[in-house]
Protein backbone atom coordinates (compact mmCIF):
# COMPACT_ATOMS: atom_id res chain seq x y z
CA UNK A 1 0.00 0.00 0.00
CA UNK A 2 1.43 3.35 -1.05
CA UNK A 3 0.26 6.06 1.33
CA UNK A 4 0.79 9.75 1.83
CA UNK A 5 3.25 10.72 4.50
CA UNK A 6 2.19 12.17 7.84
CA UNK A 7 0.67 10.79 11.03
CA UNK A 8 -1.70 7.87 10.64
CA UNK A 9 -5.19 8.86 11.73
CA UNK A 10 -7.63 6.11 12.61
CA UNK A 11 -11.22 7.28 12.72
CA UNK A 12 -14.74 6.14 12.00
CA UNK A 13 -16.20 9.26 10.43
CA UNK A 14 -19.80 9.68 11.43
CA UNK A 15 -19.80 6.42 13.39
CA UNK A 16 -18.69 7.54 16.82
CA UNK A 17 -17.32 11.03 16.31
CA UNK A 18 -17.35 13.05 19.51
CA UNK A 19 -15.78 16.29 20.65
CA UNK A 20 -15.48 18.38 23.77
CA UNK A 21 -15.60 21.55 21.68
CA UNK A 22 -18.56 23.86 22.06
CA UNK A 23 -19.00 25.43 18.62
CA UNK A 24 -19.93 29.07 18.23
CA UNK A 25 -23.00 29.46 16.07
CA UNK A 26 -24.06 32.56 14.20
CA UNK A 27 -26.87 30.66 12.42
CA UNK A 28 -26.49 32.72 9.29
CA UNK A 29 -26.78 36.10 10.95
CA UNK A 30 -23.30 37.17 9.97
CA UNK A 31 -22.91 38.84 13.37
CA UNK A 32 -19.35 39.73 14.23
CA UNK A 33 -17.45 37.89 16.93
CA UNK A 34 -13.88 38.06 18.19
CA UNK A 35 -11.32 36.41 15.95
CA UNK A 36 -10.83 33.01 17.64
CA UNK A 37 -7.02 33.22 17.71
CA UNK A 38 -4.35 35.70 18.71
CA UNK A 39 -5.53 38.00 15.94
CA UNK A 40 -3.08 36.84 13.29
CA UNK A 41 -4.37 35.59 9.99
CA UNK A 42 -4.47 31.86 9.35
CA UNK A 43 -1.52 30.69 7.29
CA UNK A 44 -3.55 28.17 5.28
CA UNK A 45 -7.19 28.05 4.17
CA UNK A 46 -8.85 24.78 3.14
CA UNK A 47 -12.44 24.17 2.21
CA UNK A 48 -14.64 21.32 1.19
CA UNK A 49 -16.50 21.87 -2.08
CA UNK A 50 -19.99 20.35 -2.17
CA UNK A 51 -22.32 21.72 0.49
CA UNK A 52 -19.63 24.15 1.61
CA UNK A 53 -17.87 26.31 -0.98
CA UNK A 54 -20.47 25.97 -3.73
CA UNK A 55 -24.20 26.49 -3.48
CA UNK A 56 -26.86 23.93 -4.30
CA UNK A 57 -26.62 24.73 -8.02
CA UNK A 58 -22.84 24.13 -7.92
CA UNK A 59 -22.06 27.83 -8.26
CA UNK A 60 -19.65 30.03 -6.30
CA UNK A 61 -21.32 33.29 -5.29
CA UNK A 62 -19.75 36.65 -6.07
CA UNK A 63 -19.18 37.27 -2.37
CA UNK A 64 -17.47 33.94 -1.81
CA UNK A 65 -15.36 34.33 -4.94
CA UNK A 66 -14.23 37.77 -3.77
CA UNK A 67 -13.30 36.39 -0.35
CA UNK A 68 -11.24 33.60 -1.92
CA UNK A 69 -9.44 36.05 -4.19
CA UNK A 70 -8.66 38.25 -1.19
CA UNK A 71 -7.03 35.26 0.49
CA UNK A 72 -5.01 34.41 -2.62
CA UNK A 73 -4.00 38.02 -3.26
CA UNK A 74 -2.59 38.21 0.27
CA UNK A 75 -0.24 35.33 -0.48
CA UNK A 76 -2.02 32.87 1.80
CA UNK A 77 -2.42 29.40 0.26
CA UNK A 78 -6.01 28.44 -0.53
CA UNK A 79 -6.62 24.71 -0.98
CA UNK A 80 -9.64 22.62 -1.90
CA UNK A 81 -10.14 19.56 0.33
CA UNK A 82 -12.79 17.40 -1.25
CA UNK A 83 -14.08 13.90 -1.80
CA UNK A 84 -14.14 14.70 -5.50
CA UNK A 85 -11.54 13.10 -7.77
CA UNK A 86 -9.27 15.36 -9.85
CA UNK A 87 -11.48 15.00 -12.92
CA UNK A 88 -14.27 16.86 -11.10
CA UNK A 89 -12.15 19.85 -10.07
CA UNK A 90 -12.26 21.81 -13.36
CA UNK A 91 -15.83 23.13 -12.84
CA UNK A 92 -14.80 24.48 -9.44
CA UNK A 93 -11.75 26.18 -10.96
CA UNK A 94 -14.01 27.80 -13.54
CA UNK A 95 -16.39 29.05 -10.86
CA UNK A 96 -13.58 30.41 -8.69
CA UNK A 97 -11.63 32.03 -11.49
CA UNK A 98 -8.57 30.57 -9.80
CA UNK A 99 -6.79 27.21 -10.02
CA UNK A 100 -5.89 26.09 -6.49
CA UNK A 101 -4.05 23.11 -5.16
CA UNK A 102 -6.48 20.37 -4.21
CA UNK A 103 -6.60 17.52 -1.75
CA UNK A 104 -8.88 15.10 -3.60
CA UNK A 105 -10.61 11.79 -2.89
CA UNK A 106 -10.79 12.42 0.86
CA UNK A 107 -7.04 12.92 1.16
CA UNK A 108 -5.82 10.15 -1.14
CA UNK A 109 -4.70 12.45 -3.97
CA UNK A 110 -2.78 15.72 -4.04
CA UNK A 111 -3.54 17.55 -7.27
CA UNK A 112 -2.23 20.75 -8.85
CA UNK A 113 -5.17 22.10 -10.85
CA UNK A 114 -3.07 24.87 -12.42
CA UNK A 115 -0.78 22.38 -14.17
CA UNK A 116 -3.21 19.44 -14.25
CA UNK A 117 -0.76 17.17 -12.44
CA UNK A 118 -1.41 14.49 -9.85
CA UNK A 119 1.36 15.06 -7.32
CA UNK A 120 0.82 11.95 -5.21
CA UNK A 121 -1.69 9.20 -4.63
CA UNK A 122 -2.30 6.86 -1.71
CA UNK A 123 -3.85 3.64 -2.95
CA UNK A 124 -5.48 0.46 -1.82
CA UNK A 125 -3.69 -2.46 -3.45
CA UNK A 126 -5.55 -5.18 -5.35
CA UNK A 127 -5.28 -7.74 -2.55
CA UNK A 128 -6.73 -5.24 -0.08
CA UNK A 129 -9.57 -4.41 -2.47
CA UNK A 130 -10.41 -8.08 -2.94
CA UNK A 131 -10.54 -8.59 0.82
CA UNK A 132 -12.68 -5.48 1.28
CA UNK A 133 -15.10 -6.65 -1.42
CA UNK A 134 -15.46 -10.01 0.30
CA UNK A 135 -16.10 -8.47 3.71
CA UNK A 136 -18.51 -5.84 2.37
CA UNK A 137 -20.53 -8.41 0.43
CA UNK A 138 -20.80 -10.56 3.55
CA UNK A 139 -21.75 -7.76 5.95
CA UNK A 140 -23.94 -5.82 3.50
CA UNK A 141 -25.67 -8.39 1.27
CA UNK A 142 -26.75 -6.97 -2.06
CA UNK A 143 -24.33 -4.06 -1.96
CA UNK A 144 -22.75 -2.73 -5.14
CA UNK A 145 -19.05 -2.05 -5.53
CA UNK A 146 -17.10 0.55 -7.47
CA UNK A 147 -13.53 1.82 -7.44
CA UNK A 148 -12.02 5.22 -8.05
CA UNK A 149 -8.65 5.19 -9.80
CA UNK A 150 -6.29 7.98 -10.81
CA UNK A 151 -3.66 8.53 -13.47
CA UNK A 152 -1.09 11.26 -13.96
CA UNK A 153 -3.66 13.90 -14.91
CA UNK A 154 -7.31 14.63 -14.21
CA UNK A 155 -8.43 12.89 -17.38
CA UNK A 156 -5.93 10.14 -18.11
CA UNK A 157 -7.00 8.01 -21.06
CA UNK A 158 -4.60 5.28 -20.00
CA UNK A 159 -6.47 4.75 -16.73
CA UNK A 160 -10.25 4.07 -16.54
CA UNK A 161 -10.94 6.35 -13.63
CA UNK A 162 -14.23 5.05 -12.27
CA UNK A 163 -15.08 1.37 -12.58
CA UNK A 164 -18.14 -0.35 -11.19
CA UNK A 165 -19.47 -3.87 -10.98
CA UNK A 166 -22.77 -4.82 -12.66
CA UNK A 167 -25.72 -3.68 -10.57
CA UNK A 168 -23.90 -0.81 -8.89
CA UNK A 169 -26.49 1.98 -8.51
CA UNK A 170 -24.80 5.34 -8.88
CA UNK A 171 -25.49 7.91 -6.18
CA UNK A 172 -25.07 10.75 -8.70
CA UNK A 173 -24.63 11.25 -12.42
CA UNK A 174 -21.32 9.72 -13.46
CA UNK A 175 -20.59 9.77 -17.20
CA UNK A 176 -17.04 8.53 -16.56
CA UNK A 177 -18.16 5.08 -15.46
CA UNK A 178 -16.75 1.90 -16.97
CA UNK A 179 -18.62 -1.27 -16.03
CA UNK A 180 -16.43 -4.29 -15.34
CA UNK A 181 -16.81 -7.68 -13.73
CA UNK A 182 -16.42 -7.42 -9.97
CA UNK A 183 -13.05 -9.19 -9.95
CA UNK A 184 -11.82 -6.62 -12.46
CA UNK A 185 -13.10 -3.72 -10.37
CA UNK A 186 -10.90 -4.84 -7.50
CA UNK A 187 -8.11 -6.16 -9.70
CA UNK A 188 -6.01 -2.98 -9.85
CA UNK A 189 -4.98 -0.39 -7.23
CA UNK A 190 -7.56 2.28 -6.43
CA UNK A 191 -7.63 5.46 -4.39
CA UNK A 192 -10.93 4.44 -2.85
CA UNK A 193 -13.50 1.67 -2.88
CA UNK A 194 -17.14 2.71 -2.90
CA UNK A 195 -19.80 0.50 -1.36
CA UNK A 196 -23.41 1.28 -2.28
CA UNK A 197 -26.59 -0.08 -0.70
CA UNK A 198 -29.74 1.80 -1.75
CA UNK A 199 -32.35 1.84 0.98
CA UNK A 200 -29.79 1.92 3.77
CA UNK A 201 -28.26 4.99 5.35
CA UNK A 202 -24.55 5.59 5.11
CA UNK A 203 -24.29 5.61 8.91
CA UNK A 204 -25.97 2.21 9.16
CA UNK A 205 -23.59 0.81 6.57
CA UNK A 206 -20.52 2.22 8.31
CA UNK A 207 -21.62 0.99 11.73
CA UNK A 208 -22.08 -2.52 10.34
CA UNK A 209 -18.88 -2.65 8.32
CA UNK A 210 -16.27 -0.79 10.38
CA UNK A 211 -15.98 -3.41 13.18
CA UNK A 212 -15.17 -6.08 10.59
CA UNK A 213 -12.32 -4.07 9.08
CA UNK A 214 -10.20 -3.97 12.26
CA UNK A 215 -8.80 -0.48 11.64
CA UNK A 216 -6.90 -1.67 8.56
CA UNK A 217 -8.52 0.93 6.31
CA UNK A 218 -10.31 4.24 6.69
CA UNK A 219 -14.09 4.48 6.27
CA UNK A 220 -16.11 7.63 5.75
CA UNK A 221 -19.07 9.05 3.86
CA UNK A 222 -20.02 12.32 2.20
CA UNK A 223 -23.70 11.58 1.62
CA UNK A 224 -26.27 10.00 3.89
CA UNK A 225 -27.90 7.99 1.09
CA UNK A 226 -26.38 4.54 1.33
CA UNK A 227 -22.83 5.13 0.12
CA UNK A 228 -19.60 4.68 2.05
CA UNK A 229 -16.06 5.33 0.85
CA UNK A 230 -13.04 3.28 1.90
CA UNK A 231 -9.46 4.55 1.68
CA UNK A 232 -6.07 3.27 2.77
CA UNK A 233 -5.44 3.36 6.52
CA UNK A 234 -4.68 6.82 7.80
CA UNK A 235 -5.78 8.55 4.60
CA UNK A 236 -8.14 11.42 5.40
CA UNK A 237 -8.53 15.03 4.46
CA UNK A 238 -6.39 15.81 7.50
CA UNK A 239 -3.49 13.64 6.37
CA UNK A 240 -3.75 15.06 2.87
CA UNK A 241 -3.70 18.62 4.17
CA UNK A 242 -0.70 17.90 6.36
CA UNK A 243 1.20 16.72 3.30
CA UNK A 244 -0.07 19.64 1.20
CA UNK A 245 1.02 22.10 3.88
CA UNK A 246 4.48 20.54 3.82
CA UNK A 247 4.66 20.94 0.04
CA UNK A 248 3.53 24.56 0.31
CA UNK A 249 5.99 25.31 3.10
CA UNK A 250 3.40 26.39 5.66
CA UNK A 251 2.65 24.86 9.07
CA UNK A 252 -0.61 22.94 9.07
CA UNK A 253 -1.21 24.21 12.60
CA UNK A 254 -2.19 27.58 11.07
CA UNK A 255 -5.12 26.05 9.15
CA UNK A 256 -8.67 27.35 9.02
CA UNK A 257 -10.91 24.69 7.48
CA UNK A 258 -14.53 24.54 6.31
CA UNK A 259 -16.73 21.48 5.85
CA UNK A 260 -20.16 19.96 6.14
CA UNK A 261 -20.02 16.15 6.21
CA UNK A 262 -18.45 13.32 8.21
CA UNK A 263 -15.56 13.05 5.74
CA UNK A 264 -14.62 16.58 6.87
CA UNK A 265 -14.34 15.64 10.54
CA UNK A 266 -10.59 14.88 10.55
CA UNK A 267 -9.61 18.22 9.01
CA UNK A 268 -12.08 20.20 11.15
CA UNK A 269 -10.62 18.52 14.22
CA UNK A 270 -7.02 19.16 13.13
CA UNK A 271 -7.53 22.79 12.13
CA UNK A 272 -6.51 25.76 14.22
CA UNK A 273 -10.09 26.86 13.58
CA UNK A 274 -12.59 24.34 12.22
CA UNK A 275 -15.79 25.75 10.74
CA UNK A 276 -18.89 23.71 9.96
CA UNK A 277 -21.71 24.99 7.80
CA UNK A 278 -25.18 25.52 9.24
CA UNK A 279 -26.36 22.86 6.76
CA UNK A 280 -23.70 20.43 8.01
CA UNK A 281 -24.18 16.92 9.30
CA UNK A 282 -24.56 16.92 13.12
CA UNK A 283 -21.32 14.97 13.53
CA UNK A 284 -19.37 17.61 11.61
CA UNK A 285 -20.92 20.37 13.72
CA UNK A 286 -20.01 18.52 16.90
CA UNK A 287 -16.26 18.78 16.25
CA UNK A 288 -16.24 22.33 14.85
CA UNK A 289 -15.05 25.42 16.68
CA UNK A 290 -17.77 27.40 14.94
CA UNK A 291 -20.90 26.93 12.87
CA UNK A 292 -21.29 29.54 10.16
CA UNK A 293 -24.13 30.26 7.74
CA UNK A 294 -25.19 27.74 5.10
CA UNK A 295 -23.50 27.14 1.78
CA UNK A 296 -26.22 29.20 0.06
CA UNK A 297 -25.71 32.11 2.48
CA UNK A 298 -21.98 32.68 1.91
CA UNK A 299 -20.98 30.87 5.08
CA UNK A 300 -17.35 30.49 3.98
CA UNK A 301 -17.06 34.16 2.98
CA UNK A 302 -18.55 35.38 6.28
CA UNK A 303 -15.67 33.81 8.18
CA UNK A 304 -12.87 34.65 5.73
CA UNK A 305 -13.91 38.31 5.72
CA UNK A 306 -12.79 38.63 9.33
CA UNK A 307 -9.21 38.40 8.11
CA UNK A 308 -9.42 39.29 4.41
CA UNK A 309 -11.45 41.99 2.70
Amino acid sequence: MRAATGPVLRHNDGVNAQSSREPHRDHGTGASRPVPTDGTRPGLVATDVDGTLIDDTEKVSDRTRAAVHAVVDSGTPFVLATGRPPRWIAPVVEELGYAPMAVCANGAVLYDSATDRVLSAAVLEADELAWLAEVASSVLPGCGLAAERVGERAHDAATPQFVSAPGYEHAWLNPDNTELAEHEVVGEPAIKLLVRLPGATSREMAEALVPKLHGLVDVTYSTTHGLIEISAAGVTKASGLQEMARLLGVPHETLVAFGDMPNDIPMLSMARHGVAMENAHPDAKSVADEVTATNVEDGVARVLERWWR
